[in-house]
């Protein structure tokens, strides 16, 4: 659970960025790609992360803009990867002005349960990245290449002359 402003947007930035890395490496035709049929598509699991950002966090009272959850997922990767970067943002910068450090210990009800906001924003991330690690997935199935998050990808550990470590 996060208690402090600063320790969210920090580690939220560096999360945010590594997720726009995967969303701008998308392309038109990739969006298609399903694990199975019948599966979210590789389209539908990148608008979800977009579009989870205002449904979990509009409902602890932060106003920012951002589309709405059950809008149907761009078939442009572009504006896919562009309406990430405008909600993650415009949510800090919503963070920024309307809470504080104490915000992060008001409760609210979230899907049933009362959670601090603090909690929310930890579980908001843990979301992210998670639903990242499905991204990589598609998209290497989709034939993309993968950059790195928390260290080198198989393709930068090769740039480096050097053998990605299977362990």
């Amino acid at each position: 659970m996060y208690t402090s402003l600063q320790s969210f947007i920090a580690d939220y930035t560096y999360e945010a960025e590594g997720t726009q890395k995967l969303l701008d490496l998308l392309t038109d035709e990739s969006l298609k790609q399903e694990v199975l049929p019948g599966y979210r598509t590789l389209g539908r699991l990148a608008w979800h992360i977009v579009t989870t950002v205002p449904e979990m966090l509009h409902r602890t009272g932060l106003k920012f803009d951002a589309p709405y959850k059950h809008t149907e997922s761009p078939a442009s990767a572009a504006e896919i990867a562009s309406t990430y970067r405008t909600a993650v943002s415009s949510m800090l910068e919503a963070i920024r002005t309307q809470w504080t450090d104490e915000t992060l210990l008001e409760e609210v009800n979230l899907y049933g349960d009362p959670w601090k906001n603090g909690f929310t924003l930890d579980a908001f991330v843990k979301h992210e990245i998670h639903h990242r690690g499905q991204l990589t997935i598609l998209m290497r199935q989709a034939g993309l290449t993968i950059p790195g998050i928390y260290g080198p990808a198989r393709e930068e550990w090769a740039a480096m002359g050097m053998d990605a470590p299977l362990v």
